[in-house]
């Protein structure tokens, strides 16, 4: 046996030191001795004509971790400028709803109602008028006149009211012991919701481990200057921009304990009804000050020029305590709330001349956005 060492390349592509004509055989056999300095760290290409069909025990693999697997390793790809996560734009999946894309509606009157309503006021106008021209006495049409004006009274009464209409009849509603609830029965449940597989980031704050993230820019616009959206008045807020967002999440039941799941995700129609905990007022002199909120709009490309702006944003963070009204589905053993098929009606108020409203989907619900001590850690 000679005593000179040489090195050779192994067939994984390992180059050792050692004789390359050593048979192994039990009464000879010696262990190769690796030799650091020439290991080579680029690894063997595999050839085009060696396909990997899938089947037979694969090789062992060992991560840049040092973890020893099975199977091929993936081709890491390292970007030569990494984004900053404290300010890069939250981007979720079809798993996660999109509420700005197609915004539920909440607080709105019957279109039946309203078609009523304005053909007997156009009816009454035009019976005023002949009445007037027939019989020769204004005092017909001031009367006309007078029970029209209080019909428009009267609808501007429930829109100014309908928020307070629609909270009202949320807050009225019993709970619901979901342990009794059978399947398709509507119901209101309240208690600390947990997140489910996907959980959410608030977009200005970074907060963590939301169900329900809403972000909102607004600008004001005085006599003159631009709108921030089409239907945007003088003298008022208008909504630029909005990042709201909501996925699937438990509920626990605070009277039976029993944990459903809310499916609020993949789409589905979910009317928030949630406080905003932050609201950031920006002016012309304070804008140099605020530079989180200079980069927020550059990662959304929104300029700022000279306008008055407010952003509010508003989350149900994980532990926080919550209604949910929805209706529920049963399977096996997995208690779910899903949106209601059909808009839910507040009823007529009489004593208070309110129309009955209506609200679209799932109804979520927070008074307030808890702070860190009234979260129950989960």
């Amino acid at each position: 046996m000679s005593s000179k060492t040489q090195s050779h390349q192994l067939s994984n592509g390992l180059i050792v030191s050692g004789d390359p004509t050593t048979t192994d055989h039990p009464s000879n056999h010696r262990t190769p001795s690796f030799s650091l300095s020439t290991l080579s760290l680029t690894p063997p290409s595999r050839p085009p004509s060696q396909p990997n069909s899938g089947s037979g025990p694969q090789p062992a693999q060992l991560h840049p971790t040092g973890l020893i697997t099975s199977g091929p390793l993936p081709s890491p790809t390292t970007p030569s400028h990494p984004p900053d996560p404290n300010t890069v734009k939250p981007v979720y999946g079809s798993e996660v709803t999109n509420m700005g894309k197609d915004p539920v509606r909440v607080g709105y009157m019957s279109r039946g109602i309203m078609w009523v309503f304005g053909v007997l006021l156009l009816m009454g106008l035009l019976l005023g008028v002949f009445l007037t021209v027939t019989v020769k006495k204004v005092v017909i049409l001031v009367v006309v006149v007078s029970v029209s004006g209080s019909g428009l009274v009267w609808l501007g009464w429930n829109c100014l009211w309908r928020k307070r209409v629609v909270l009202g009849f949320v807050n009225r509603f019993s709970e619901t012991e979901l342990r009794g609830a059978v399947d398709g029965q509507f119901v209101k449940v309240t208690g600390v919701v947990t997140c489910g597989s996907i959980p959410l980031e608030s977009s200005f704050q970074r907060v963590p481990r939301c169900v329900y993230v809403s972000t909102e820019l607004y600008e004001y616009k005085g006599w003159g200057g631009t709108s921030a959206n089409p239907k945007h008045r003088c003298f008022s807020w208008g909504r630029r921009y909005s990042e709201r967002y909501v996925a699937d999440f438990y509920v626990s039941d605070s009277q039976s304990g029993l944990r459903a799941l809310v499916k609020s995700g993949y789409g589905a129609k979910v009317a928030p009804l949630v406080k905003p905990s932050t609201v950031v007022d920006i002016t012309k002199e304070k804008r140099d000050l605020s530079p989180n909120f200079s980069q927020w709009l550059a990662d959304r490309s929104l300029s700022s020029d000279d306008r008055i702006m407010r952003l509010k944003e508003g989350y149900v963070k994980e532990g926080s305590t919550v209604s949910v009204m929805g209706v529920v589905r049963r399977h096996e053993n997995i208690v779910m709330i899903v949106p209601p098929a059909e808009p839910v009606s507040t009823g007529f108020q009489w004593l208070r001349c309110l129309l009955p409203m209506y609200i679209e989907g799932l109804i979520l619900h927070s008074d307030d956005n808890q702070t860190s001590e009234e979260v129950i850690p989960v």
